[in-house]
C-alpha cells in the first residue's frame, strides 16, 4: 500500500485514497478493522447490508472504490481529506433508507462514508435531552429514552431500521408531528465534521449552518456526528386504532372527510390513511382498501368523543382502541404483532434491501374531490396491486411553525402529505421499468389535485425524476433552483445555497441533488 508521501499523480485515484488513509493511521494493517475495498471478502456485505432498494443493488449498479465504516471522529476527518486529495467523490450513508439510492451509488469513482458504527445514545431525562451519532436507528433511540422513562418520547419517523443522520436532516417527520412538529424542529444542537476536517457544535458552526443542516440535507454541507434532541412529553398511555374501509363499504366518503377535519383535529390525535389493493367481495374482482392508522396522546375515553364530533364518518368504537405506553405503540406502527417484546427495537435490523421500490412525494392544500378518488381508485384496481399510498394529516403544531424556521418548508396550508410506494419482487430491468413507469404514471393522474408552482416533494422521499444534476455539471445553479431544489425546499433555497458557499466552497460534498454554491 502506497504511503501518501509515495503516491504520485499518475497512480490511481484508489491507490492515492488508501495511501493517504495509510498515512493518518500510521499503520497500514489498521486499515483492515473499518476500510473495505472491492478485493476484501467481506465488501459485498457491506454494501448491501445498508442498501435497502433492491434497484441499487444490480450486477450492473457502480460500486463504490471503498467503504469506510467510520468508528470514530478521527476516521471521518481522515476520510474527507483523503477523498479531496485523490479526487474521489464522497457518499455518506447512516442508515440506508435513501430512495434514490445517493447515498451509497453514484456514476463517477467513489468512496461510501457509513456511519453504522457510531451508534450511541446517551439519554439525560434531568434536561430532557439526548446525544444522538448518526448511525444509530429509530428503534436503538426510542428504546432508550423507554430505560429512562415512561413518559418522555421523541417526535420522529415510524420506520425504526431508519438511521437518525439523514433522518433528521431531512426534517423527519412521524406520528407526533401534529403536537410537536418534525424531529429537525426539536434538535437543539449538533457535531459536524466541515470540508476543512474541522469538527463544530452549534456554537462554532453558527446559526446559519446549524438551520441548514435541520431539514436542509445534512450529506450537503458536511458530515454529522450527532445530534442532540429535545424530549417531549407524553402521557402514561396512549391510544392506537386501524379501521378498515372499502370502496365498496363507502371509504370515498370517510377519505374525502379525512381532508375536512386536517386544520380543526385535536392536536393530540394523528391519522394515516393508507390506501392499497385487496380482493373485492365478487370473486376474482379486485378493489381499494384504506386502512385509518390512529395514534391518540390520552385514552380511548377521551378520544372517543372527540372522533364522533370531528369525524363520525370514521366509526371509531372502543373496541377498535388499544391503550398502551408510547413506546409500545412504536412496534405497533412498525406493524408488528401487540405483545412483541420491546427489546426487538433494538434488535431490528437494518433490512438488506428485500424489495424492488419507487417511491414518490406531494401535497394537498385543497380537498380533492370524489370524482378525483374514483380516478385514483381505477388508476389502482387496473395496475397498482403492489401500490401503498399514504395520506398523513398535517394540521395542528405542523401549521404553527413558520416555513423558514427550518429549510423545511411544508407548513400552514397543507391538508396533508402524500407518499406513493410501489414494491416488487420481479428481477429484470423489465420489471424495473414497467412499475417506476407505473408510478409515474399514477403521480401524473394525481397533478391536478396537489400543490402547484412549485409541485412540492419531501427531500427524505428522494425523487430524482424532479431533477437532477449529472456528474458532469453538479454545479448548475440553474438546474438546481428550478427544478429539485424549489420543490424540496421552495423559498428556503437560495438561504441554502448561501450556507452551502460560505462552509463548502469547492463543493466537495455533491451529488445528483445536492446544494450547489452560489458562485
Amino acid at each position: 500500500m502506497l504511503s501518501v508521501l509515495q503516491a504520485t499523480a499518475s497512480d490511481p485515484p484508489i491507490d492515492i485514497f488508501l495511501g493517504c488513509l495509510s498515512a493518518f493511521s500510521f499503520a497500514p494493517y489498521l486499515l483492515r478493522n473499518f476500510v473495505y475495498t472491492q478485493t476484501n471478502t467481506s465488501f459485498s456485505s457491506i454494501l448491501n447490508m445498508h442498501a435497502l432498494n433492491k434497484r441499487f443493488k444490480t450486477a450492473t449498479t457502480p460500486k463504490p472504490l471503498a467503504i469506510v465504516t467510520a468508528l470514530n471522529e478521527e476516521h471521518v476527518q481522515t476520510t474527507i481529506s483523503c477523498v479531496e486529495s485523490s479526487g474521489l467523490q464522497l457518499r455518506i450513508r447512516s442508515g440506508g433508507h435513501d430512495y434514490e439510492g445517493l447515498s451509497y451509488v453514484s456514476d463517477v469513482p467513489f468512496v461510501v462514508l457509513d456511519m453504522f458504527p457510531q451508534n450511541s445514545v446517551d439519554v439525560d431525562i434531568k434536561s430532557a435531552t439526548a446525544w444522538v451519532q448518526s448511525g444509530a436507528t429509530l428503534g436503538k433511540l426510542y428504546y432508550s429514552i423507554y430505560q429512562k422513562s415512561k413518559v418522555h418520547a421523541f417526535p420522529a419517523g415510524v420506520c425504526i431500521s431508519i438511521g437518525v443522520g439523514g433522518h433528521f436532516s431531512g426534517g423527519g417527520y412521524g406520528n407526533l408531528m401534529r403536537k410537536y412538529g418534525l424531529a429537525a424542529d426539536n434538535i437543539i444542537d449538533a457535531k459536524i465534521v466541515t470540508s476543512n476536517g474541522s469538527i463544530l457544535d452549534r456554537k462554532g458552526m453558527g446559526e446559519d449552518l446549524f438551520w441548514a443542516i435541520r431539514g436542509g440535507g445534512g450529506a450537503n454541507f458536511g458530515v454529522i456526528l450527532s445530534w442532540k434532541i429535545k424530549l417531549v412529553p407524553v402521557p402514561p398511555q396512549v391510544t392506537v386504532f386501524r379501521i378498515k374501509k372499502t370502496v365498496e363499504q363507502g371509504v370515498t366518503d370517510v377519505v374525502y372527510k379525512f381532508q375536512l377535519v386536517a386544520p380543526t383535529l385535536d392536536e393530540d390525535l394523528f391519522i394515516r390513511a393508507e390506501i392499497s389493493v385487496v380482493n373485492g367481495t365478487q370473486k376474482g374482482k379486485k378493489t381499494v382498501q384504506v386502512d385509518f392508522i390512529g395514534q391518540f396522546l390520552g385514552t380511548a375515553e377521551r378520544l372517543l368523543p372527540l372522533v364522533k364530533k370531528n369525524f363520525p364518518e370514521l366509526g371509531l368504537k372502543k373496541s377498535d382502541c388499544i391503550e398502551m405506553p408510547w413506546v409500545n405503540s412504536t412496534l405497533f406502527w412498525y406493524n408488528l404483532p401487540i405483545g412483541t417484546p420491546l427489546e426487538t427495537l433494538v434488535k431490528i435490523k437494518k433490512n438488506p434491501a428485500k424489495f424492488y421500490f419507487k417511491s414518490k412525494s406531494d401535497y394537498v392544500k385543497k380537498p380533492i374531490p370524489k370524482e378525483g378518488f374514483q380516478a385514483l381508485w381505477k388508476k389502482l384496481v387496473e395496475g397498482g396491486e403492489k401500490m401503498t399510498i399514504q395520506f398523513n394529516l398535517y394540521g395542528g403544531k405542523m401549521a404553527k411553525i413558520p416555513s423558514s424556521a427550518i429549510p423545511f418548508p411544508h407548513r400552514a396550508g397543507n391538508l396533508y402529505s402524500i407518499q406513493y410506494l410501489l414494491a416488487w419482487n420481479e428481477v429484470g430491468d423489465e420489471a424495473i421499468n414497467r412499475y417506476v413507469n407505473y408510478t409515474r404514471s399514477l403521480y401524473d393522474l394525481m397533478t391536478p389535485y396537489v400543490s402547484k408552482s412549485p409541485r412540492e416533494t419531501y427531500l427524505n422521499h428522494r425523487d430524482l425524476d424532479i431533477g437532477a444534476n449529472r456528474p458532469s455539471n453538479y454545479t448548475n445553479k440553474k438546474i438546481a433552483q428550478t427544478t429539485y431544489g424549489i420543490k424540496y425546499f421552495k423559498d428556503n433555497f437560495d438561504r441554502l445555497m448561501k450556507v452551502k458557499t460560505s462552509v463548502d466552497p469547492h463543493n466537495l460534498f455533491r451529488f445528483e441533488q445536492s446544494i450547489p454554491t452560489n458562485n
